[in-house]
């Protein structure tokens, strides 16, 4: 392998925003500064589109203090994009780090950022161009093949979880049937987050959907008629991405929608007509006037000041190990390994192959959901409940 070039290096965000995707920049920004072989860090705007047009800023020039309040902010600083470059978009990309000596690329994003990471590596390496392109890791659907979990992911676990506890709270003061509609396409992870807070057999969410697992209507409608006989009451935490057991999802036969997203996925998002659905259908099955349904839409991406302590170190030096291999390896993509979990939670970085990314998705496992296919396990709650750095303690005096 050649000695690193010195040259100048960009760095961009991509896909959906996260509660710590700024932390990831932060963490290129200041490890970058300790390469002489990195000349100029610019920054995006917009991702691959800014790249095109040549939108950069000089991030030398942003202060620490400013950096500290941005890995602390959520959101993307350098705004995102949801541009899927295909291999005639990417040599436009090529051509203009070519044009401004840039051989040093840093990708915040998912699979599809990992993607175009391995075809500009690819075209680059082709054209005999020396450039070290590095994908990290970022989503809050936590389903990146490869690494054990991703960056964004443990703050939106903490989101979606003290939701569900203050929702539960809400619940049985004034008691009724609620249903909440989580983020999750394919991965059932962040929905499973609902229930991260449960303390007993009575806590809320009382019932949780995966992608993972088909269910019916009559099933959804069956499982709420038990609970709610049992305690009077009944929470549901649904992803977004829940299929009938046909295989089609319930948001696409809820709104017969056409509506696709540059990635060619149906849109699920942005709407609360799933969660208006159950909620119209489990009212007129059990004839219960207080039935209320929320959709958690965005909000989950981009909530400030609830940062999880542990995602935010992480995905922090996710951002910093990514300038370190660039040093040595030509491209790749920065992962996390578990060493310890529980109270002892600990972990690696370490490299992957763009290839073994790129464009892959990873599912929940069987062993986190429960045989019923509406509630999670022990070993999820072991996996998850470190990710989100402790969940605040709540009490109720009532019964």
């Amino acid at each position: 392998m050649a000695d690193a070039p010195k040259a100048n290096a960009v760095v961009s965000q991509s896909g959906g925003p996260t509660g710590v995707i700024n932390a990831s920049l932060v963490g290129v920004i200041e490890e970058a500064k300790k390469h002489p072989e990195i000349k100029t860090l610019y920054g995006a705007i917009h991702a691959v589109s800014g790249i095109v047009k040549e939108d950069f800023i000089d991030l030398s020039k942003v202060s620490n203090d400013t950096l500290d309040i941005v890995a602390a902010s959520p959101s993307s600083a350098l705004g995102s994009s949801r541009d899927k470059p295909n291999a005639e978009y990417c040599q436009k990309i090529l051509d203009v780090f070519k044009k401004q000596d840039i051989r040093y690329f840093f990708y915040i994003g998912g699979n599809d950022s990992a993607n175009t990471c391995f075809i500009i590596n690819n075209m680059a390496r082709d054209a005999g161009y020396d450039l070290r392109a590095f994908h990290v890791p970022k989503t809050i659907d936590n389903d990146l093949l490869v690494t054990d979990h991703c960056p964004g992911f443990g703050t939106a676990a903490k989101f979606v979880a003290c939701a569900l506890m203050g929702d539960d709270l809400d619940n049985r003061a004034l008691p009724g049937i609620k249903v909440d509609c989580i983020m999750g396409r394919h991965a059932g992870f962040l929905t499973a987050a609902a229930a991260l807070g449960r303390k007993s057999e009575i806590d809320g969410p009382h019932l949780v959907y995966f992608p993972e697992r088909p269910v019916s209507m009559e099933q959804i409608l069956s499982d709420v008629i038990k609970v709610y006989e049992k305690i009077g009451r009944c929470v549901i935490a649904t992803s977004e991405g829940i299929s009938d057991t046909d295989g089609v999802t319930w948001a696409q036969k809820v709104t017969q929608t056409d509506e696709h997203d540059a990635h060619g996925n149906v849109q699920l998002s942005g709407t609360g007509a799933l969660a208006d659905y159950l909620a119209m259908r489990i009212r007129a099955k059990l004839k219960v006037k207080r039935v209320r349904a929320d959709t958690f839409g965005y909000l989950q991406r981009s909530f400030a000041g609830l940062q999880s302590s542990v995602d935010a170190a992480e995905a922090r030096n996710c951002g910093a190990e990514a300038v370190k291999l660039a040093m040595t390896n030509q491209s790749g993509s920065v992962a996390i390994k578990r060493l310890a979990t529980g109270k002892d939670y600990k972990a690696e970085l370490f490299r992957t192959d763009l290839a073994n990314v790129a464009e892959k998705t990873k599912h929940m496992p069987d062993e986190f959901i429960n045989e019923a296919g509406n509630g999670i396990t022990d070993a999820f709650i072991e996996y998850a409940l470190p990710l989100t750095g402790g969940l605040p303690k709540t009490a109720y005096l009532g019964k």
